[in-house]
């Protein structure tokens, strides 16, 4: 597997500070997609802001989920295939969560609602892949439920869009990634850079614990602090 390729450093931010946000959803940050040959092209820059904001989330005691799909048999993202690992480290416990997920939308037949609703999360921000795709249909069912959500640019990426004969030539996906933030419409707040989102404990958020021994998961909710549950029947 190629070596990572290294990110230009994450700068800081804006002059008008952004309101802080208390839930962190990483969509998909799965190693099938930000590693090896069929990585999406920035995956690097992804990977260096998706740390950022999770090292903030955790230090301020937000809410940090992270997505992770269950592709079909034989995808790259197919369970327990090397593709699906979670790439970055989970730090299981009663504010960290793995929602596992077998559509775009990660609150589609999850517990995320739920996840978020017990914590009092009402303002989150989203990163990770595909823009178009997962980062979009969960951040765009968010907005329904009437959370605040914030996008921020520079962590989430997608791949090319191939050319398709009489139609249009290779879509970048750099534009591809514009596009579905655009499409999201007003009530998305698009940021431009990931180190300028600030970030608060939930007003529900339970306490820190000790480190101990992980509790079972909850049967039928798709959650677990200490890392995915057996997988879904199909």
């Amino acid at each position: 597997m190629p070596p990572e390729t290294a990110a230009p450093p994450e700068t800081a931010a804006p002059a008008r500070p952004l309101r802080p946000v208390q839930a962190l959803l990483v969509v998909d940050v799965q190693t099938a997609f930000v590693s090896g040959a069929e990585a999406v092209p920035e995956a690097a820059r992804v990977l260096d802001r998706t740390r950022g904001l999770l090292a903030r989330a955790r230090t301020a005691g937000a809410l940090v989920v992270h997505l992770q799909n269950d592709g079909a048999p034989g995808a790259v993202d197919a369970p327990h295939t090397p593709g699906w690992e979670l790439h970055l480290p989970v730090e299981p416990g009663p504010r960290e969560h793995v929602v596992r997920k077998t559509e775009d939308d990660g609150f589609a037949d999850t517990g995320l609602g739920a996840l978020l609703d017990a914590a009092g999360v009402t303002e989150l921000a989203v990163c990770g892949v595909l823009s178009e795709m997962c980062v979009a249909a969960t951040a765009r069912t968010a907005l329904e439920l009437g959370h605040r959500v914030v996008l921020p640019h520079d962590a989430h990426a997608t791949y090319d869009i191939p050319a398709a004969p009489d139609i249009s030539d290779t879509v970048p996906a750099a534009m591809s990634s514009r596009a579905a933030e655009w499409a999201l419409g007003d009530e998305v707040e698009i940021v431009p850079r990931a180190a300028a989102v600030p970030f608060v404990a939930p007003p529900l958020a339970p306490a820190p614990e000790a480190p101990a021994a992980a509790a079972a998961p909850a049967a039928g909710t798709g959650l677990s602090p200490a890392g995915p549950p057996p997988a879904p029947a199909r």
